[in-house]
């Protein structure tokens, strides 16, 4: 039974949304970041990039502290406000190629997330984990909000469905021509309805920001050790989350580049390969794969389709059956030589969004000698997954909806 709340949220004025919301900081190049904070004082870049004030890189503690004063002086200049009483926020993002996502921004407890009703199926590192806690106790705010799906439930979408019939709060589109729509609910009658029907789903599950919800927990296990008037209803016991149903949720795959053979010829590499897979050389023509366990690669100049000889490689488990756990095992891993997905610099990823159209540029511009394309990971493999306990390889899904930084703000 999921603890899903209202919160007090801290946004931006009406008037000043569009300019102040901002993709991650990671998402933009070197280039786009500085146009952005050159031309437009409002962006919440400023806030996390406090150093460009000073034309320094600043890191560390010192940048955090910086963090909490620009984010300070934005509220002290009346650019973001705090609601007065808590609220659930419906949330709707229209993307540049139609596709539309709804669902509610509200605060989810740690409580859930520890006992597991909200359910992980990535692998999380201790160092990430720990910085970015030790990021949100010093700046006390937290603006990026975790994806969290459920099973589709029809209370909450007619819930939706009425609230959105109204006029949003806000209603702005991007340079990168999304449109986003925010509506408040606060409600009594329609905050108790989604309170009680968020109560009666049996399990949620982490679609996206496993290191942000695990440094939440971190957070609440320290200050609730600092507090000794702890009752269990402070912020800090809760995250922000934005909640869709299933049927919203988008799940893209990531294909794989790889820079070297690991000092195999081509034939030697492909002689492996046929090991494990049934191989067909498709020449020029550019190949995506239509079933699970068939995959695409690109190789000097050429394409190539291999489908998984079912005798070579034995399933156990649902991890096992996941498209990037197989290219792992029977090919990064024991051919290539890549252990270490994190962190062996010979391999890099690229959005399945990009298409093989993209593997195929950089193979052949040297930086890398072969890439491998996969189909996504659906829903119910995600869910699996998280059901047995497992976690995937790094670097499984790109999943949508991505929200704007700076919209709704939780603060601690």
């Amino acid at each position: 039974m999921p603890n899903i709340v209202p919160f007090r949220a801290v946004r931006p004025t009406r008037d000043k949304v569009s300019l102040i919301a901002a993709r991650s900081y990671q998402s933009y190049t070197q280039a786009e970041r500085e146009a952005r904070l050159d031309n437009n004082p409002f962006s919440f870049l400023h806030i996390v990039n406090p150093g460009y004030k000073y034309h320094k890189e600043i890191s560390g503690q010192e940048r955090f502290k910086l963090v909490k004063n620009r984010y300070q002086e934005f509220r002290e200049d009346g650019i973001f406000i705090k609601e007065e009483k808590p609220c659930y926020y419906v949330y709707r993002i229209i993307n540049r190629d139609g596709e539309m996502f709804t669902g509610i921004i509200a605060a989810a407890s740690v409580e859930d997330y520890e006992k597991n009703t909200i359910k992980r199926h990535e692998d999380t590192i201790a160092y990430r984990e720990n910085t970015f806690k030790d990021y949100l106790k010093i700046v006390g705010f937290n603006a990026e909000p975790v994806l969290l799906t459920h099973a589709d439930d029809s209370i909450l979408s007619e819930i939706i469905a009425k609230v959105t019939k109204t006029r949003a709060e806000y209603e702005f589109t991007t340079t990168f021509r999304d449109t986003h729509y925010l509506w408040k609910v606060n409600d009594a009658d329609n905050v108790e309805k989604i309170k009680a029907q968020y109560a009666g789903i049996s399990k949620m599950y982490i679609a996206d920001g496993h290191h942000r919800s695990a440094s939440s927990y971190l957070l609440a296990q320290d200050l609730k050790e600092q507090n000794k008037k702890h009752n269990g209803t402070e912020a800090y016991n809760y995250f922000m989350s934005f909640i869709i149903p299933e049927s919203d949720l988008r799940i893209h795959e990531f294909n794989r580049l790889v820079r070297d053979l690991n000092n195999l010829s081509k034939e030697e590499f492909l002689i492996q390969l046929d090991a494990v897979f049934r191989i067909e050389n498709r020449g020029l023509e550019y190949h995506k794969p239509k079933e699970k366990h068939h995959f695409s690669m690109y190789l000097d100049g050429e394409f190539y389709s291999l489908h998984l000889r079912k005798s070579a490689y034995k399933f156990t488990d649902a991890l096992s059956k996941l498209d990037a756990q197989i290219l792992y095992a029977t090919v990064l891993e024991p051919i290539l030589g890549i252990s270490d997905l994190r962190n062996d610099n010979r391999i890099d990823y690229s959005e399945g969004k990009n298409g093989m159209t993209y593997v195929k540029g950089v193979v052949d511009s040297g930086e890398f000698k072969v890439g491998f394309g996969m189909l996504p990971v659906s829903v119910e493999e995600m869910k699996q997954i998280s059901e047995e306990g497992l976690t995937m390889p790094p670097k499984s899904t790109y999943i949508q909806p991505k929200l704007r930084s700076g919209v709704t703000i939780y603060e601690f």
